[in-house]
């Protein structure tokens, strides 16, 4: 039974609730696999790829639009990239699914989502690997378009999922308005994991935690400059992360908001004016002074 209230997160509940050692070579550290982006948006899985691996994946796999595969490949050079077929319009194609599942055999995570565009076309590509995953799995952005109307689409994954919506997305998976879900954030990330038997990281100003039927965390989302583009992107890579170094799901989640928020205070007050890609580098600072702090 779900308690009443949040568990309110702070420096005592995470000092009591530590991260896996990052500790030995980059096999025992976890694989992550970040699916995702269009022609149009190579940059989100470029942000959600380098934010795993500075929070400690071991390695990062990234499979996306071939039109940008060599140059995302450039841009991270310690990844390995796949190029998948695309549409006309740019978005993946489900004729990559099969590609994409060979490379998730092998993977310890899988983070589906970043850069898609388009509702419909994320739907048909998910449908065709969520189902076929024996991994942990963080599905972000558009990647819950697949489990809009088929919200058990992923309890074969129970206990190794971790969904990141935000409110429109929250919205789109419950069938209810937008501004019924910004009224109620905590009920709605809790309907959201009790209907699909997953961890979900959702909120506002202030970010909720639930787990199914379960307990529920919740965490000053930090400031409004963290709204920006690519900012969830950032957030769902660090979250695969931290999955991959062995953070449970709901651990990774409640560790995520806190590191987010405290890296956009951060950088307000150094670096006003700051882009996601900022965080990406401020997250594992905040980390490390916590860690040794």
């Amino acid at each position: 039974m779900a308690e009443e209230h949040p568990v309110r997160v702070d420096d005592g509940l995470l000092r009591a609730w530590r991260l896996p050692d990052p500790g030995g070579d980059k096999s025992e550290r976890g694989t992550v696999l970040v699916v995702g982006g269009a022609r149009q948006t190579p940059g989100a899985v470029l942000l959600a790829a380098e934010a795993a691996l500075r929070v400690g994946a071991g390695k990062v796999q990234v499979a996306t639009a071939a039109d940008s595969a060599t140059t995302l490949a450039v841009a991270l050079p310690e990844s390995f990239v796949e190029g998948l077929p695309v549409l006309q319009d740019g978005e993946l194609a489900v004729a990559g699914a099969d590609r994409v599942l060979e490379l998730a055999s092998d993977a310890d995570v899988v983070l589906l989502g970043p850069g898609l565009g388009h509702p419909q076309s994320a739907d048909l590509f998910a449908a065709q690997i969520i189902p076929h995953l024996d991994t942990q799995l963080v599905l972000d952005a558009l990647g819950t378009a697949y489990l809009t109307g088929r919200l058990d689409g992923i309890r074969h994954l129970t206990g190794r999922a971790l969904l990141t919506p935000n409110v429109t997305e929250l919205a789109a998976l419950l069938d209810r308005p937008e501004k019924a879900v910004s009224d109620d954030l905590l009920g709605a990330v809790r309907a959201v994991a009790d209907g699909t038997d997953a961890v979900v990281l959702g909120g506002g100003e202030v970010s909720y935690v639930a787990r199914p039927r379960g307990e529920s965390w919740s965490c000053d989302s930090g400031p409004s400059g963290l709204a920006t583009a690519g900012s969830g992107d950032v957030k769902a890579g660090v979250a695969a992360g931290l999955l991959a170094r062995g953070a449970t799901p709901e651990q990774a989640a409640v560790w995520v908001a806190w590191l987010h928020g405290r890296a956009g205070e951060t950088l307000e007050g150094d670096q006003p004016g700051f882009l996601a890609r900022d965080v990406v580098g401020a997250v594992p600072t905040v980390l490390q002074r916590f860690e040794t702090g």
